[in-house]
């Protein structure tokens, strides 16, 4: 039996991401994947038991990459609340908007009435990365920068604003490009109305 190897699996993920990117996730095949990466199915199933956990792997190693550097930005922070929240804004929007995870979340959307893949994106993926915003927040609620609320409210409330300027146009194709500039605008938007929402009694 062969062992497992995390170069093995790193290496599957990078191409069933470039597969499911061509061909989507209804056209993607686990013997197409196989064949793209040199292997057998069998080798394939012994590190996914099925296309869905395969695909999960794919979004979650992308967003790990892509937004790290968003939530260490809360984490990081200097005292300066609206910056802080200004530079997660821009990071994780720049993310969400690019092409290659717009097509992902299509494909999940596609997918989650059919199947549990859209619970299971979200408990391994997005739950854990709004976990991380919720606790900066109770934290800055803690030292009354923000009024006191339910934290995991307002995470969601922060990224609904983060979203409906930028994330969600670009969905529906009714944007097709933000430059940086008004992406910039976009998300000063959503903080200051966040921040007028949450602000200190």
């Amino acid at each position: 039996m062969r062992v497992k190897t995390a170069e093995r699996r790193d290496a599957i993920v990078a191409a069933a991401a470039e597969v499911f990117l061509e061909e989507g996730f209804e056209g993607a095949s686990m013997a197409g994947i196989s064949a793209r990466i040199g292997g057998s199915k069998a080798t394939l199933y012994g590190y996914f038991k099925s296309k869905e956990e395969l695909f999960v792997a794919v979004t979650h190693e992308q967003a790990k990459k892509q937004m790290e550097p968003a939530l260490a930005a809360l984490e990081q922070e200097t005292g300066e609340l609206q910056k802080t929240l200004q530079v997660f804004g821009e990071k994780t929007a720049h993310f969400l908007c690019q092409e290659s995870t717009l097509q992902t979340h299509r494909m999940i959307l596609a997918e989650a009435g059919r199947s549990d893949i859209g619970r299971r994106f979200h408990e391994e993926g997005p739950k854990m990365g709004m976990e991380r915003v919720a606790a900066f927040l109770k934290k800055q609620m803690t030292a009354g920068r923000l009024r006191p609320a339910d934290p995991m409210l307002a995470t969601l409330q922060l990224c609904a604003l983060l979203d409906c300027e930028t994330v969600k146009p670009m969905l529906l194709g009714l944007e097709t490009a933000i430059s940086r500039p008004r992406m910039k605008r976009m998300v000063e938007r959503a903080v200051q109305t966040f921040l007028a929402a949450y602000a200190p009694h």
